[in-house]
């Protein structure tokens, strides 16, 4: 009887053996077994070497459980989640200043702070292009509200301010336009600097400037600047620009942020069917 064979005596110990000769190639295929249940199961393989001469039945039994344990089981197919539906909401558009087909279909209306450097972005990359397609051709109402945020923007709210007198003489939009073109030279001026700078602008489009100077202090145009942003707190908006896309019958989608074209493109489309 070679000395790995089992002995076919029925009296010898019912516990299997390996010899030492045996041993290593046996360790392999164990180790290699365990190695590919470490990949898929996280198994961490133990020290096998303890001196003894054989492994008995019962080790190899518990290795072999220990690798069954291991083995991931089938997993049922995941439900593909579907993207939800924006919250609707209802907005005012208020008396605020607005551009495009008064009675489009869709309105889109931004919250946005001068001092913003991404309401600035949005002007420079993203509303010339909604210019050409959306507002020219009729097909939207775009409408600038306050939201200026004192916290990080100290010369927003004297800025907008402005901005709502030089609408008080017909001159908004060109006010709004020069104001994020030279937002880098008003947004770190003093404040007798800033409303030095303001009159001047005014004074660019024509404006009467002593009118304008005025109308800077009028504890009206100032509640107007806090009754936007106040609604847009109650509307969720957190941040500067923030947009609501839709309809006063129908309400309005959130879109947060200086978004590409396509993002407003997709909103604006899907409402105007």
């Amino acid at each position: 009887m070679s000395e790995d064979q089992t002995s076919n005596d029925p009296n010898q110990e019912k516990g299997v053996t390996i010899k030492k000769s045996t041993y290593n190639n046996m360790l392999k295929g164990i180790v290699a077994a365990i190695a590919i249940a470490t990949f898929l199961g996280g198994y961490a393989i133990g020290n096998l070497g303890d001196g003894s001469n054989s492994l008995s039945a019962d080790e190899i039994k518990e290795m072999i459980s220990a690798i069954e344990a291991k083995t991931p089981a089938p997993q049922p197919a995941q439900t593909q989640i579907r993207p939800s539906t924006p919250a609707v909401i209802q907005v005012s558009v208020d008396d605020d200043p607005f551009k495009g087909n008064p009675d489009a279909s869709v309105t889109v209306i931004e919250f946005s702070d001068f001092q913003c450097p991404f309401c600035s972005r949005f002007f420079t990359q993203t509303l010339p292009i909604l210019q050409e397609n959306y507002i020219d051709t009729g097909k939207i109402k775009f409408v600038y509200r306050d939201f200026p945020i004192d916290s990080i923007h100290p010369n927003a709210r004297p800025v907008h301010i402005a901005a709502e007198c030089a609408d008080e003489q017909g001159k908004f939009w060109e006010y709004h336009d020069i104001l994020f073109e030279k937002q880098s030279v008003w947004q770190r001026l003093s404040p007798f600097d800033l409303q030095t700078t303001l009159v001047q602008y005014a004074d660019d489009f024509g404006l009467q400037t002593t009118s304008f100077e005025a109308c800077l202090s009028s504890p009206e145009i100032a509640d107007e600047v806090n009754a936007d942003l106040l609604q847009a707190t109650q509307y969720g908006a957190s941040g500067t620009p923030t947009f609501f896309i839709g309809n006063e019958k129908n309400g309005f989608i959130k879109l947060v942020g200086a978004q590409p074209y396509a993002s407003f493109q997709a909103a604006i489309d899907s409402q105007l069917g």
